[in-house]
């Protein structure tokens, strides 16, 4: 019985140590976790207002789009910066290399839905591409009713709606509306 009171002392001491030491790390990173929330915020509004600014109101889909993933790599790097803090750096180091490895991954499976967006910001941009435009992409010649981040939707002259993914269409396209053959 002596030895199990013995045992049950031992570990609850080292136990309040731990505590106690591990207070310093604690409160250092609330600290660090409130001042980064606050600059964060700071951040991601200047980013927001930026991106108004570029992006007319018809386009904010992509001015969301340049926000959200700004905001995924600060709050990433905000994680890490606390695991550092905490004194897991061992744990940052190794859930970074993890996290690259499973966005190389990511964006290789991913890779053509990565490449519409990307045709789409591009056409989003185009002043020469907007809805109701005519246009001839892929074959298909119509009014252009919607251009979204991943798919354009183009109306024929049959009444028929086409849907054609973004990297089909950029760079290969005609304006059709003036006669005169503009293409990107």
């Amino acid at each position: 019985m002596q030895i199990l009171s013995n045992l049950l002392a031992e570990s609850l001491r080292g136990f309040l140590d731990g505590v106690v030491a591990a207070i310093p790390r604690v409160l250092s990173g609330l600290v660090f976790l409130a001042l980064a929330y606050a600059l964060v915020r700071v951040v991601l509004g200047i980013v927001r207002r930026s991106v108004r600014r570029i992006y007319p109101a018809e386009r904010e889909l992509v001015g969301n789009l340049v926000v959200t993933v700004v905001a995924v790599f600060l709050w990433f790097g905000v994680a890490l910066t606390l695991l550092k803090i905490l004194g897991m750096g061992d744990v940052a180091a190794s859930l970074g290399t993890a996290v690259g490895f499973i966005a190389l991954g990511v964006s290789y499976a991913l890779s053509e839905m990565i490449e519409d967006t990307v045709a789409g910001v591009y056409l989003l941009r185009d002043p020469d591409f907007n809805p109701g435009y005519r246009v001839e992409a892929k074959g298909v010649t119509g009014t252009v009713a919607a251009i979204e981040l991943r798919k354009t939707r183009i109306d024929t002259d049959d009444g028929d709606r086409v849907v054609l993914a973004n990297r089909e269409i950029e760079g290969k396209w005609t304006y059709e509306g003036s006669g005169e053959a503009a293409s990107d």
